[in-house]
């Protein structure tokens, strides 16, 4: 390791530790390996704006955020939550089954786990402890660990990220998340339903089966913009770029024409609250971009991927360490840092080993949506805690039991690559 790295490094954390944002950190650490190389600040410049040049599918991001935001401001959240009261309400636990698989409707239009969490998993929250059956803190921790599934099923803002860092396609990426997606909210309900029986919750009144049409048809136009965007991208109609601009339409117009739960001083909020989230993300991107050049300078992905070849690792062995490695760092790292700065380190090891990238990918995702939810740092309870005021004590006692069964899913996909593979190689992917 050189001088200048040393001191990238001993910069990042330090700053890192005392409570800096992490975007600042990487961006004042980048700054220090290039000054102290004799590198003027332009370089990093032009590699922001040469990244950023070179990667049109980032404006997806911002695009999903709005679309996200907006299906929260209108009044799209209830009549999603009444269809699922409606279909699986009815079974103990039920109000919990409500929340998972809301969740796995709602992460078909959001791609953001703490949209999903803020938005339609504080409606869910406040239903399930009005209802008397369920503790705040179980309600709280089983709408987090539910939230992770968000940007697993597409879109997912995650996986845009990562296909920038590792030229995956992303539309086989957003194919491989589809089934490992709906996997962890089985073993999501599977464990709702062993603590419900075990707790004996009561059973909710169900709703009449010859209502769930009405409610179907209430929820009908906004469970079709999965399939829209779906159809777009794998149809040949839309860029997945585009296709992010034909969620954000699709969503101002059910919000505002068809609904008509829109107003104009609600759409500009929302605009400057995604405008600022965007912003967000887009610092830590900028950072992730001028580092990674630093890395490259260093030649540290190589180094790793000859180190790790050298020792003849087997594949699953790798994956397994790897992914162990994601998880600890899941503790104290948000997901976004981790997939532009983490990541791009063991892709030329993967390449190497004969690691397929959308595999790779989509495990790599799972493994930081679940690290949302780790303690101490875990994003989705400081942000269930803000918007419920429920203590985080309360909430981590609930998480355990729901944290487990994810990281066992976890294990089955490192295990088992055609969960992830088995849909895109339908639709042509050689991996």
């Amino acid at each position: 390791m050189t001088v200048e790295f040393a001191l990238c490094l001993l910069t990042l954390f330090f700053l890192a530790g005392i409570g800096l944002p992490v975007a600042y950190a990487i961006l004042i650490s980048a700054f220090v390996y290039l000054g102290v190389n004799g590198q003027g600040v332009g370089i990093a410049g032009k590699v922001l704006m040469d990244g950023l040049y070179q990667s049109f599918i980032l404006l997806a991001v911002p695009l999903f955020i709005v679309a996200a935001n907006i299906m929260n401001a209108g009044t799209i959240s209830e009549r999603l939550l009444q269809f699922c009261v409606a279909a699986v309400g009815r079974f103990r636990g039920g109000l919990g089954h409500v929340n998972i698989v809301a969740s796995l409707i709602f992460s078909g239009m959001s791609g953001s786990a703490v949209a999903d969490a803020a938005g339609i998993g504080k409606i869910i929250i406040g239903m399930m402890t009005r209802s008397g059956h369920y503790t705040r803190g179980y309600a709280a921790a089983i709408t987090a660990a539910s939230a992770t599934i968000g940007p697993i099923i597409p879109p997912s803002i995650p996986m845009v990220l990562y296909a920038l860092v590792s030229n995956t396609s992303i539309g086989f990426l957003f194919l491989g998340g589809i089934v490992p997606g709906l996997f962890m909210g089985a073993v999501l309900m599977l464990m709702n339903t062993i603590l419900s029986t075990r707790r004996d919750f009561a059973i909710e009144q169900p709703v009449p089966l010859r209502d769930l049409p009405r409610h179907t048809a209430n929820a009908f136009p906004a469970l079709l913009m999965p399939a829209i965007l779906l159809y777009g991208i794998y149809g040949g109609v839309t860029t997945p770029t585009e296709a992010a601009a034909v969620a954000a339409a699709y969503a101002l117009l059910l919000a505002s024409l068809f609904y008509r739960a829109l107003s104009l001083r609600a759409l500009y909020g929302i605009l400057v609250e995604s405008a600022r989230s965007s912003a967000a993300v887009g610092l830590v991107i900028g950072g992730a971009l001028i580092l990674n050049y630093v890395v490259a300078s260093e030649n540290i992905p190589n180094i790793v991927a000859e180190a790790l070849v050298g020792l003849d690792v087997s594949p699953l062995i790798f994956l397994l360490g790897v992914n162990v490695l994601f998880l600890l760092l899941g503790c104290v790292l948000d997901a976004t840092t981790i997939i532009l700065v983490i990541i791009p380190l063991f892709l030329p090891a993967c390449r190497e080993l004969g690691i397929d990238l959308v595999h790779f990918g989509v495990v790599a995702v799972v493994n930081c949506m679940i690290g949302l939810i780790t303690p101490p740092y875990g994003i989705l309870l400081f942000v269930i805690n803000a918007v419920t005021q429920i203590p985080l004590r309360e909430i981590i006692g609930e998480i355990w039991p729901f944290l487990g069964v994810l990281v066992l899913a976890l294990a089955g996909l490192i295990l088992l690559p055609d969960i992830v593979l088995w849909l895109p190689r339908m639709f042509g992917y050689p991996g």
